[in-house]
């Protein structure tokens, strides 16, 4: 009998991930069906983005397990109808260029480089930066990209303090953990990455209470999940000096509307979640090495805790 996979994402992906799904699917030498549309209880796999509209798995009676092209699976883990095994997207190219938007954004700051991109007044300031074994950099949530990004930074000679639910170890990185660890890791931030999953226990982790805990004229970098910072205690950090600037990818409603105060804020960067995406060539490979992992009776990889959302 052959393995029916069902694709349920946006329509325009089909064109883009059937042929590579398929082409990984025949290397695998497994005998199988990939379609957009299946008899619900018919499904043993289904690969999955929140977009397609599915919602119901109650009918998916064959169902092994649902492997996500999301790296965040906060729209899908709280669903009450999904009862078999439900695994995120960890994928090297989107870990890749998740570090490289980090590192990018941590040079800028660190490098000085707005005020001699944007200001060009004629006045010759020679002010150098110190090194980056002279700045403090502070990474929370310490999952597959938070660990990559506070890797690479460390590899870059930054002091990168990073910071998770539970406990770490990171070579190059002093890992900190629970609620004194958090507030630790924030105390001499100069810059901080926000790279926590969105969960209820990480809605608004920075808030007025400790963005008062990192050394005046510190900056904010968020390609994580908008609900992590509450906007409000943001902008008034940002209002005060106590954060010099802030550089955001994510928000709570998304496109961006064009009156929210972000925009115009003259110490806001704001980007279009463009940090990072799912790669279709390498996300169709970890896929593909699931669905060979379920048939040969192996644990899946990246499986999701839905005790903890992620």
């Amino acid at each position: 009998m052959p393995v029916n996979v069902l694709f349920s994402a946006r329509p325009e992906q089909w064109p883009v991930y059937e042929p590579l799904l398929t082409k990984g699917l025949w290397q695998a030498d497994l005998d199988f069906r990939l379609a957009t549309e299946f008899a619900p209880d018919q499904v043993d796999y289904v690969v999955y983005a929140p977009t397609s509209g599915l919602l119901d798995f109650s009918p998916y009676t064959r169902l092994k397990a649902v492997l996500s092209l999301w790296a965040g699976v906060e729209k899908i883990a709280g669903n009450e109808t999904l009862t078999v095994p439900l695994a995120r997207m960890v994928d090297h190219g989107l870990m890749h260029g998740m570090t490289e938007w980090v590192v990018g954004h941590v040079l800028r700051y660190h490098l000085g480089m707005d005020r001699y991109i944007t200001v060009q007044d004629g006045v010759w300031t020679p002010d150098a930066p110190p090194l980056a074994s002279e700045r403090n950099v502070c990474v929370l949530g310490l999952g597959a990209l938070g660990e990559a990004a506070a890797t690479a930074l460390a590899a870059l000679n930054f002091k990168v303090t990073g910071w998770s639910r539970t406990a770490k170890d990171i070579p190059g990185v002093t890992c900190l953990h629970g609620v004194k660890g958090l507030r630790a890791a924030l105390s001499n931030a100069e810059i901080v990455v926000l790279l926590l999953p969105d969960t209820p226990a990480t809605e608004n982790a920075l808030n007025a209470d400790t963005l008062a805990l990192p050394p005046k004229g510190a900056r904010i970098i968020n390609p994580g999940r908008g609900p992590l910072i509450d906007d409000d205690a943001l902008l008034a950090a940002l209002d005060s000096g106590h954060i010099a600037h802030a550089t955001l990818d994510v928000f709570r409603v998304e496109p961006l509307p064009p009156e929210h105060p972000y925009w115009a804020h003259a110490n806001v960067t704001v980007t279009p979640h463009i940090a990072s995406e799912t790669r279709p060539t390498t996300a169709a490979q970890v896929i593909c090495q699931n669905i060979v992992r379920g048939e040969e009776g192996k644990p899946f990889l990246h499986l999701v805790d839905r005790n903890l959302g992620y």
